[in-house]
């Protein structure tokens, strides 16, 4: 029983790919369906759902749904509701939802820009774009050829004077 069990581990989307395209299945994979009778229901199962789901039909839409939406939320708009305070919070609801009666949208744009314009003019003048281009140092490699340079020179001079040393001896 075990083993069986560890066979059909990941057989579901094998399965699906049997039933949709028989032919493309490994024959591996036939052979295991037919001798495993869990995996022979799972596929009996599946194929009865897709039978199913190909038999069913969706269901037409009412043709008067949209005009019987509108008319109850121009109802729910028109509807005033019973004390100031739930008035205010209706209006300023609608305000939210459709907007406020002056269109400030072009004023705030308008608005926008000019703080950008200020902000990155701003930005500029305290940058200095006006940087002169400073020549550039020594590379790397020349330091580095430099310091062996100065090295060598330094043990040639420590040798000389070694070589000094054991003369006068």
């Amino acid at each position: 029983m075990r083993l069986r069990k560890n066979k059909c581990v990941g057989m579901e989307s094998k399965l699906a790919e049997l039933l949709l395209d028989p032919g493309s299945a490994p024959a591996k994979v036939q052979t295991h369906v037919a001798e495993c009778d869990r995996c022979r229901n799972e596929l009996a199962e599946l194929k009865s759902t897709m039978a199913l789901l190909d038999a069913w039909e969706a269901p037409a839409p009412n043709p008067y749904f949209l005009t019987r939406m509108e008319a109850r939320m121009r109802e729910e708009r028109e509807a005033t509701p019973a004390g100031w305070l739930a008035r205010r919070i209706v209006r300023i609801r609608d305000s939210f939802a459709y907007g406020p009666r002056m269109r400030l949208r072009p004023v705030a744009a308008m608005a926008l820009t000019g703080v950008l314009l200020v902000g990155g003019g701003t930005y500029l003048g305290i940058t200095n774009w006006n940087h002169p281009i400073q020549p550039a140092g020594q590379t790397a490699v020349v330091h580095d050829l430099q310091t062996m340079e100065n090295n060598a020179q330094l043990l040639d001079q420590l040798e000389a004077l070694s070589n000094n040393d054991n003369n006068g001896d």
